[in-house]
């Protein structure tokens, strides 16, 4: 991916290597197991934790440490902001043909642990998107696992996760996160699985919308790119996740959807560079 020369973004919060206080009630060992399994690249964490996502803890200040950061980690950090500008143009420029203005999130870096407002984090979930505040929050320690567990190596790959997150945001100012919440509130255990997914497909597909209007306006993408971000998007699908924490897979239980069906809606955003393409719930087969 060519990053080097582009804008960072101002949005930024480095909280890496201070501490979060006391946990949050709920957030045992067994919470993050679960959350583990169903939460990765997922919404609100507090709704597996017992914090309700209601908004109403506040996050505790954190302070980095003043030791210095290996040099490739402060380049990885360097590369998040070059990431989180490039949804903002992008992001930017779709709200206004949509007659629309695009409110910036915040992207939060952390390490092991962090308390939103949606409730106490730590860094074996996997990066989140919390809509009490508007932030994505990321370990990037998660980019190593990413590339030794889950086999999902390259700078795309780690664009690819950080893209989907905003989606989730594109989500929460569209209000289509609110109107899948209250859906969800009344139907069935298996009919609410399905909507997370569907939600969770459209954020994949905003990904890859986000790469077809960048690499149009900015030449960002190298051969390999789409690859490494389909590689990744397989690696987090719930059937694979699924298989490798118990063995076998149980499709009603799916959240985030299949690593076929990732891949599928990824290529959907890149190959159309269209919003109306992304409409997961009107899709008669995701």
């Amino acid at each position: 991916m060519r990053w080097q020369n582009n804008r960072r973004s101002s949005n930024v919060e480095d909280r890496r290597g201070g501490g979060v206080g006391t946990k949050a009630a709920g957030g045992g060992i067994g919470a993050i197991i679960i959350a583990l399994i169903a939460m990765y690249f997922g919404v609100d964490p507090a709704l597996f934790l017992g914090q309700g996502g209601s908004g109403l803890s506040q996050p505790t200040e954190q302070t980095s440490q003043s030791n210095p950061r290996p040099a490739a980690e402060n380049q990885l950090a360097d590369f998040v902001s070059v990431v989180l500008a490039d949804t903002e143009d992008t992001w930017h420029q779709i709200f206004k043909a949509k007659k629309g203005k695009y409110q910036e999130p915040k992207l939060v870096l952390f390490t092991n642990e962090v308390k939103s407002a949606c409730g106490f984090a730590e860094s074996a979930m996997g990066p989140f998107y919390c809509p009490a505040d508007q932030k994505v929050y990321i370990d990037l320690g998660f980019y190593q696992d990413l590339k030794d567990r889950h086999g999902a190596p390259g700078d795309f790959a780690q664009a690819y996760v950080i893209a989907h997150e905003v989606g989730h945001h594109v989500q929460n100012l569209l209000g289509i996160s609110t109107q899948v919440h209250k859906l969800k509130q009344k139907v069935s255990e298996k009919k609410a699985n399905q909507l997370s997914v569907r939600l969770e497909l459209q954020a994949d597909c905003f990904a890859g919308l986000w790469a077809n209007h960048a690499d149009k306006a900015r030449q960002i993408l190298e051969q390999g790119d789409v690859n490494e971000a389909l590689t990744a998007a397989s690696a987090i699908g719930d059937d694979r996740l699924q298989k490798q924490a118990r063995g076998y897979i149980t499709p009603d239980s799916f959240t985030h959807g299949s690593s076929k069906q990732r891949m599928r809606w990824f290529q959907v955003g890149l190959k159309s560079g269209q919003l109306s393409a992304c409409d997961t719930f009107k899709a008669d087969s995701i």
